[in-house]
């Protein structure tokens, strides 16, 4: 794994996002849904931070919100120190090369009338990067490259790929703009088992070679044991617990955690027959809103009352 800085490249403080809440037809309102709820962390260069939890808990829109695809309720998003909060498409536009996305559905996130080539180029043109034509292809060709493709492929169309392919071009367009920092939401979820474990490996070859940053999100811990530093566990919109990725997975505080990890298959059959996951009440252990986290190791925070 890359070197880890001690200066945060991204510090998230209090965000919250909550929807609805307002007028609805006929003068009703709708019921305000705190989908994330005063969430605060931060992640060092080079670090990669896992984000997990059940559908539902806010994983997604945490990393959609951090990258300013959507707007905050409340709270700061700080990147570099220069806090982005709030700011207009043309001032975030130089921080857009800086801070990428990499989408679930790798053919959905994919433009079917255009060439993979064409589509992982796109970010050189609207960004004034791409210079003379031959310039801009060997650019191309170079990205392929690296993500593992046949450059031969620029000329070829998305349903001509398989899904780990697509998820590759989609790799390579993140990556066209030399970024610092990629939040990867839920990106092998949608691909084979036996494809899962190829791009997990790609994306630690690429943190290890261009210095990336990620916010990785997922279901599978196993993944996220393997590939990050730290993890950030989330329930009902908040983080419950959070802390190097060891201390997580041999030591975990918060009940949900311990249930989340009583619930990752065992490669035996006999122990996976006679093993039962711990059961989570969530209402009877939700803390309250009051509650922050509390120091329980060294850089290991548990929330509590």
């Amino acid at each position: 794994m890359t070197e880890l800085h001690a200066t945060p490249l991204v510090s998230v403080n209090r965000l919250c996002k909550t929807y609805g809440g307002e007028g609805g037809l006929f003068g009703s309102r709708t019921v305000a849904l705190k989908a994330v709820n005063n969430v605060s962390f931060d992640i060092a260069a080079g670090e990669t931070l896992g984000l997990v939890g059940e559908s539902g808990s806010g994983k997604s829109t945490t990393g959609r919100v951090l990258l300013q695809l959507e707007a905050p309720t409340s709270g700061d998003i700080l990147f570099r120190n220069k806090n982005i909060t709030g700011l207009s498409k043309t001032m975030l536009k130089p921080y857009r090369r800086d801070m990428q996305i990499i989408f679930q559905d790798p053919y959905a996130s994919l433009n079917p009338r255009m060439t993979v080539g064409e589509f992982v180029a796109e970010p050189l043109d609207v960004h004034g990067l791409a210079g003379a034509r031959s310039e801009r292809q060997d650019r191309v060709a170079s990205l392929f490259k690296k993500v593992g493709l046949d450059p031969s492929f620029m000329k070829r169309y998305p349903h001509e790929f398989s899904g780990g392919q697509r998820q590759r071009v989609n790799i390579a367009r993140a990556i066209a703009l030399n970024p610092a920092f990629i939040v990867a939401d839920e990106p092998i979820t949608a691909l084979d088992v036996s494809i899962q474990a190829q791009i997990v490996n790609l994306f630690q070859d690429l943190q290890d070679e261009l210095g990336l940053t990620y916010l990785f999100i997922a279901h599978d811990l196993s993944m996220i044991r393997y590939l990050c530093h730290r993890v950030a566990v989330m329930l009902r919109g908040r983080i419950v617990e959070i802390g190097p990725c060891e201390a997580i997975f041999e030591n975990p505080q918060h009940p949900y955690t311990k249930a989340l990890l009583s619930a990752i298959p065992v490669p035996d059959p006999d122990i996976e027959r006679n093993r039962r996951p711990i059961a989570f009440d969530v209402n009877a252990n939700l803390p309250p809103e009051e509650a922050s986290l509390r120091a329980v190791g060294d850089r290991h925070f548990v929330l509590g009352g």
